[in-house]
């Protein structure tokens, strides 16, 4: 069964890592997927590809538009697209702070408002947005990241409540440490990759790094017709990261 088969689904950041697995995931159930980001990618040649700058208002306004003109609705946005930075408060520049907040939180403002015109054209429309663990847990030198995705958790939930009595579920997915190839050129920086390497599986109860696929499938779940009542959520795809406490191995 194809349970998302013609609907418009529109995700930032799908060239790579979690989005492109999750518009993989959304075109095997049948999905109509739209690709906004900066570069395309062959393997993302199966999506729609708009170039989209999400830091940019005319840019983001432009490819809605073309949106509009080829479907009329938007059904499902899921806002992926997102950088990271790795350093403490005092190795965090005012420059740092501008960049990544314009990214990772008025970026997905921006899309999230030019989208809403379209989404209530939609008989089942729905937001997901990307936050993280590090929204509700200090993880080391991520002050900066950890800040734009405890935005991103504030966000969803005002979203959420000011859209529900119009019929739009605005939900966000919260995953701990993925394994893409951005963490995997991250941890090249450090002095003993693979030391960090292991810090980063260990960081999950599992004991290993989460999917994208993984968490493409908690996408999913959060933007299928059939989760109607599900909205205002938060859904920890973490390897038990942020409720389990493991005794340490002996």
């Amino acid at each position: 069964m194809q349970n998302f088969k013609d609907l418009v689904v529109v995700i930032s950041g799908a060239s790579s890592g979690i989005g492109l697995a999750t518009g993989k995931a959304f075109v095997a159930e049948g999905a109509q997927v739209y690709n906004l980001d900066l570069v395309n990618s062959p393997d993302a040649d199966e999506f729609h590809y708009i170039p989209t700058d999400i830091t940019n208002t005319n840019s983001v306004n432009t490819s809605i538009a073309r949106i509009d003109s080829e479907c009329q609705r938007i059904d499902v946005l899921v806002n992926n697209a997102g950088i990271s930075f790795v350093g403490t408060v005092e190795e965090t520049g005012e420059d740092d702070w501008k960049r990544v907040f314009d990214v990772n939180v008025f970026g997905m403002a921006r899309l999230s408002s030019a989208a809403m015109p379209l989404l209530r054209k939609s008989k089942v429309p729905n937001i997901v947005n990307l936050c993280s663990v590090g929204a509700l847990n200090g993880l080391p030198q991520r002050v900066l990241y950890d800040a734009t995705k405890g935005a991103i958790l504030s966000m969803t939930l005002a979203m959420a409540t000011d859209h529900v009595r119009e019929g739009i579920r605005i939900n966000c997915v919260s995953p701990g440490t993925v394994r893409t190839a951005f963490v995997d050129k991250m941890v090249l920086k450090f002095p003993d990759p693979e030391k960090e390497r292991a810090a980063l599986n260990a960081r999950q109860a599992t004991g290993r790094m989460v999917t994208p696929e993984e968490v493409a499938g908690a996408i999913l779940y959060l933007a299928d017709p059939r989760s109607a009542s599900t909205t205002g959520t938060s859904l920890e795809v973490d390897g038990g990261m942020h409720n389990l406490r493991m005794r340490p191995v002996q």
